[in-house]
């Protein structure tokens, strides 16, 4: 079902839709939108395929899909996008997960050719966002990597769960897919960003999804929130959660091993161990 904005809603909270036919909004400082592509063609995979350096691509990429949130006083831009993700997995570069059906993967890639698994064809990625200062109408890339102007610092401050459960309207609501891949129909690798505006904050989940049939199950959140205020700076925290288990390790704990059990992440997550989690608030430079 389609997400439709209601009028009198959007102007009790002093927002308005965006103009000339893009979608998301405006509101509080923040201007929020969402774009949604098809997949990308072959000369384009070709393209990122030597931008990124390798042969290997999911099957879907939404290279043209995206969600951004840009902050307009501070000239702060959230992005998400299908290349930063899949340059994450590539730096990564994780072993490939031990399968008995990877024997018929073999010419997965390029018909053409066999090839060896021995890259993580799960496309299993780190990625947890882009973050931009726009200052004079340039933009640079800031990272606590690059020059340190905009950056996240770990901090022990959690996401307000009060806040976000609490029955504000929903103005704008949306959910895009960066990337997808059935694993040779023997399992799923999904990437998505979810991102809902209330009068209050705007909250976002980007989410990987990994399930290879009697295997394993990875499941990498992203969970981010920032609450309107009246400062120049905006308040964002961000909470980033991995889980993973194996086949083996539930079937010894009572649970099914059967795959169709687990078609929906949200309702198997708690019984997915959590391997890493922590909290951070973005640390954004004085305007300039």
């Amino acid at each position: 079902m389609e997400w439709e904005a209601d009028q009198k809603e959007l102007k009790e909270a002093g927002a308005e839709l965006l103009p000339d036919g893009r979608v998301g909004l405006r509101i509080h400082g923040w201007e929020i939108e969402s774009s949604k592509a098809s997949i990308l063609k072959s000369l384009q995979r070709q393209e990122w395929e030597e931008k990124l350096g390798t042969c290997h691509l999911p099957e879907m990429i939404f290279g043209h899909s995206s969600l951004v949130l840009k902050h307009l006083e501070s000239g702060l831009r959230i992005h998400f996008n299908a290349f930063d993700a899949l340059l994450g997995w590539k730096q990564e570069a994780l072993p490939p997960v031990e399968v008995p059906a990877a024997a018929k993967w073999k010419f997965r890639s390029k018909p053409s050719q066999q090839v060896i698994l021995d890259y993580d064809y799960t496309f299993t990625t780190p990625y947890s966002g882009s973050e931009t200062i726009e200052t004079n109408s340039e933009q640079r890339g800031a990272s606590e990597e690059s020059n340190g102007n905009l950056y996240w610092e770990d901090c022990e401050e959690q996401l307000d769960l009060v806040a976000l459960a609490s029955k504000e309207p929903i103005l704008f609501y949306d959910e895009v897919i960066l990337y997808e891949d059935e694993l040779a129909d023997n399992g799923v690798s999904l990437l998505t960003v979810k991102v809902r505006v209330m009068p209050s904050s705007w909250f976002l989940l980007l989410r990987f999804w990994l399930r290879v049939d009697g295997v394993l199950m990875r499941l990498r959140d992203t969970r981010i929130h920032c609450m309107f205020g009246e400062s120049m700076k905006p308040n964002v925290l961000r909470e980033s959660c991995w889980r993973e288990a194996t086949f083996n390790s539930l079937s010894s704990e009572g649970y099914s091993v059967d795959s169709a059990a687990y078609s929906d992440p949200s309702l198997i997550s708690q019984r997915l161990p959590i391997i890493m989690h922590k909290c951070q608030k973005l640390k954004v430079p004085d305007v300039l």
